[in-house]
């Protein structure tokens, strides 16, 4: 059973995998044999990303480059090629939000969003798939989101993006599956990361939201999202393809959902 989760021999690009959810899937990746890649545009970023695979024990690869610059992009890729060989694996991680009304919202910040969680998965997966081609073999796993599927306010151009990520993964796999590549898309809920501690205060609006909207009456951990990306990056899902998987405990199949109660409430 454990073969079907064995990474030996696969080499993993983990895009923005510095922290959070990134660095727990490549970790994770780490952890089941693959030779794992992290990039980010600063440094600083990188050093924190080898100090924490190297308290497990494990390797990485770091290296600077622009995922929304295709030659930047070009000369990354060429150089994990060069390196450590042909992308096996490749997670579309690297994203970024700006929580600003759809009124007060610049074009040039509804642009800057696009431009990191949509084309930059276009550029980056567009660079990559070749060497998957030619070897009939590959993984692409991008990271969507609830806001993939429905709104909420203040967060517009994230939301483009991620509902544009879902129809790109969807037209990924029409178009290479037939070269055994398999391409789907995780779904992350609400994840208790360093970005989210200031709003899962107890009391805060924010969490109490959270806590009582999710059937699973917690907040995910990073780790949960990497399970998910484990699966999506193994042997174990050879036949999936062109599928969201949420990691969300249960929220987008719930309806007015409040802890502690036995009935629908609205």
């Amino acid at each position: 059973m454990t073969e079907l989760f064995d990474l030996k021999g696969k080499v993993a690009l983990i895009t923005g995998g510095t922290h959070g959810i990134g660095l727990a899937i490549g970790l994770l990746l780490a952890k089941a044999g693959a030779r794992v890649c992290v990039n980010d545009r600063a440094e600083e970023k990188l050093e924190g990303c080898r100090e924490a695979f190297k308290k497990e024990n494990l390797e990485v690869f770091t290296l600077v480059f622009d995922v929304t610059d295709e030659a930047d992009v070009d000369r990354g890729i060429s150089r994990i090629e060069k390196q450590t060989g042909t992308i096996d694996i490749l997670v579309n991680n690297a994203g970024i939000i700006k929580r600003i009304p759809i009124l007060d919202m610049p074009v040039t910040d509804y642009k800057q969003v696009i431009d990191v969680d949509l084309v930059a998965p276009f550029i980056v997966s567009k660079r990559v798939v070749p060497g998957m081609i030619a070897k009939r073999s590959g993984k692409i796993i991008n990271m969507c989101s609830m806001m993939s599927v429905y709104g909420r306010n203040s967060v517009s151009a994230y939301a483009s993006a991620k509902g544009g990520l879902k129809l790109l993964t969807a037209n990924m796999a029409c178009e290479w599956a037939k070269f055994n590549i398999q391409i789907n898309g995780i779904g992350p809920g609400y994840i208790a990361t360093s970005q989210t501690a200031p709003i899962r205060e107890n009391g805060h609006p924010f969490n109490d939201l959270v806590m009582t909207r999710t059937p699973a009456g917690r907040w995910g951990e990073p780790e949960d999202v990497a399970n998910a990306a484990l699966f999506l990056a193994s042997a174990a899902s050879n036949f999936v393809n062109g599928h969201i998987l949420y990691v969300d405990g249960g929220i987008l199949a719930n309806f007015g959902y409040v802890k502690g109660e036995n009935e629908i409430s609205e």
